[in-house]
């Protein structure tokens, strides 16, 4: 067993929207899986994560684009370069040095909360006053391009 550090879901990773909150929690539930997982089995349950993410964040993107998000928009970037390390990573697990992933779950456990808690929950937000509904990525109303924005600070 790991002494990685984990995420525990909580009231406080809540943002109301299901989609997004059953996508936080399945992430949660497989970095910890990942930080509890015996040496054997670090990697595979790594490139699960990684996996997941990888659909995650590119979910996420593709209600950004369909909401009118420039794909410049720091959201973007802050993904972009979260998945890079997580593939270099990989990579670098791939050729031997395994206790690398422990690293970057503790960088994740760090990471995550302050990106749910203010870049997401602004992404909510600004989905639900778009009228884009995440179950079905779709907008529910026309698209209004001339109000509301999100903001690449908290």
């Amino acid at each position: 067993m790991s002494t990685a550090a984990t995420l525990v879901w909580s009231d406080e990773l809540v943002l109301g929207d299901p989609r997004t909150d059953v996508t936080h929690q399945e992430f949660i539930e497989l970095l910890n899986a990942t930080a509890d997982s015996d040496a054997a089995q670090k990697l595979p349950k790594y490139q699960e994560l990684l996996a997941h993410t990888v659909e995650h964040f590119a979910q996420e993107e593709r209600w950004m684009l369909a909401t009118g998000v420039p794909a410049d928009f720091c959201h973007f970037s802050q993904h972009s370069s979260v998945l890079e390390v997580m593939k270099e990573v990989e990579r670098r697990a791939l050729a031997g040095e395994v206790d690398l992933i422990g690293q970057m779950l503790e960088a994740l456990v760090e990471w995550f909360p302050m990106h749910a808690n203010s870049m997401d929950a602004g992404l909510v937000a600004y989905l639900k006053e778009k009228g884009f509904d995440t179950a079905s990525e779709t907008l529910t109303q026309a698209l209004d391009t001339t109000t509301g924005a999100l903001s690449c600070h908290p």
